[in-house]
C-alpha cells in the first residue's frame, strides 16, 4: 500500500476509457465522462453536494426516475394515511421536478403498468407480495390472512376519488390505464405538463417487477441507452422495494446511482429507509436531498 505525501489535491480515475469517472480530493467525483479528464468536466455541468463528496454530473445525460407514486400506493381512497411517500411528493414538487426541468435532466415516471401478456407470466412469488386467492375464492394477503383485494390484475372495485368525493371504477390492480395505477396528485400534473415540453419531454415508463431494470433489457433501460443517459437520480415508493430494486439493478448494469433520500419514502419501519440510505452512499453511489438538487441547479 503506498501512501500519498503530495499536496492537494489528490487526483484518480475509475474505469476506463469514456465509461470512467474523475476524482479529485478538491471537487469530488467527476460523473460526465470527458474523453480528456484535463480539460475537466464536461459542459454545460452542475455541481451537487452529497452526503459524502461532491458529485458533478452532465444534465444531457442524467435522468431522474419517479417511481410508483400511484393511486394505489398513495391515494387515501385505498386506505392511504399521510406518510413518508406524502411528504415525498412535497420535496419533489418543492424541489427536485422543477429543478429538473430547469436543468435539462430527463424525468421518467417508471411505474407498474401490467398487460394481460405480463399477468400470464409473473412468477408466483410476485404475484403473492400483492395478496392471492383460494381455491374457495377468499381472498387472502401475502401472509394467508383475510383481505379485501384478489392480488395483481383483479378488479378494485368502486372507490371514493378523493379531490371530487364521486365514486369511481379503481379499475384493476396495477394494471395499465387504470385509475389505481394512474399518479397520484399532484404529480399527474406534473406529468402532464412535462410530457408536453418541446425538448426532452417526460416519459412514462410501465414495469412488471419491483425493479424496472431487472432481467436482460427491460424498456425503461432500452430508453436510456437510446438516450445515452448514464446518470440517474432516484426516487419514489417504496424505498427498500421498488426504488432499492430498480437502483440496485441499475448500480449492477453500470449506471451512476443517486438516492434522494426526502424524494423517497416507505411504508416498512424506519430502519428500512436508513439501511438502504447506508448502501446508496456507501456502495450503490452517492445519496442526497431534493433541496441539493435543486441548490446545485440554482448554481449553475
Amino acid at each position: 500500500m503506498s501512501t500519498s505525501t503530495s499536496s492537494e489535491p489528490h487526483t484518480g480515475t475509475i474505469g476506463h476509457g469514456t465509461n470512467a469517472w474523475h476524482y479529485s480530493s478538491k471537487t469530488g467525483f467527476d460523473l460526465t465522462r470527458p474523453s480528456n479528464p484535463q480539460t475537466g468536466p464536461m459542459k454545460p455541468n452542475l455541481t451537487i453536494q452529497t452526503t459524502t463528496k461532491p458529485i458533478t454530473i452532465n444534465p444531457s445525460k442524467s435522468a431522474l426516475i419517479i417511481i410508483d407514486m400511484q393511486n394505489f400506493f398513495l391515494s387515501p381512497a385505498f386506505g392511504r394515511p399521510p406518510g413518508p411517500g406524502h411528504r415525498a411528493v412535497d420535496q419533489l414538487t418543492q424541489h427536485a421536478i422543477p429543478a429538473a426541468r430547469k436543468a435539462g435532466v430527463r424525468i421518467v415516471w417508471l411505474n407498474w403498468g401490467l398487460s394481460d401478456q405480463d399477468l400470464v407470466a409473473l412468477p408466483p412469488g410476485v404475484r403473492r407480495a400483492f395478496g392471492f386467492v383460494l381455491d374457495t375464492g377468499e381472498a387472502r394477503d401475502k401472509h394467508g390472512g383475510l383481505a379485501r383485494l384478489e392480488g395483481l390484475g383483479a378488479e378494485c372495485g368502486i372507490v371514493k376519488e378523493p379531490r371530487s368525493g364521486r365514486k369511481i371504477d379503481a379499475g384493476r390492480l396495477l394494471v395499465r390505464d387504470a385509475w389505481n395505477s394512474a399518479l397520484y396528485p399532484p404529480l399527474d400534473g406534473f406529468f402532464e405538463e412535462g410530457s408536453k415540453l418541446p425538448n426532452r419531454p417526460d416519459v412514462w415508463m410501465h414495469k412488471n417487477r419491483m425493479s424496472g431494470m431487472w432481467g436482460p433489457k427491460t424498456e425503461c433501460e432500452e430508453f436510456l441507452e437510446e438516450q445515452g443517459i448514464k446518470t440517474l437520480f432516484f426516487a419514489g415508493v417504496n424505498t427498500d422495494q421498488c426504488v432499492g430494486g430498480t437502483l440496485m439493478d441499475s448500480f449492477s448494469k453500470g449506471y451512476d446511482c443517486i438516492l434522494l433520500s426526502d424524494g423517497c419514502g416507505t411504508s416498512s419501519p424506519e430502519f428500512a429507509q436508513q439501511c438502504f440510505q447506508f448502501n446508496a452512499e456507501n456502495t450503490f453511489g452517492f445519496q442526497t436531498t431534493c433541496e441539493d438538487l435543486a441548490q446545485g441547479v440554482s448554481t449553475m
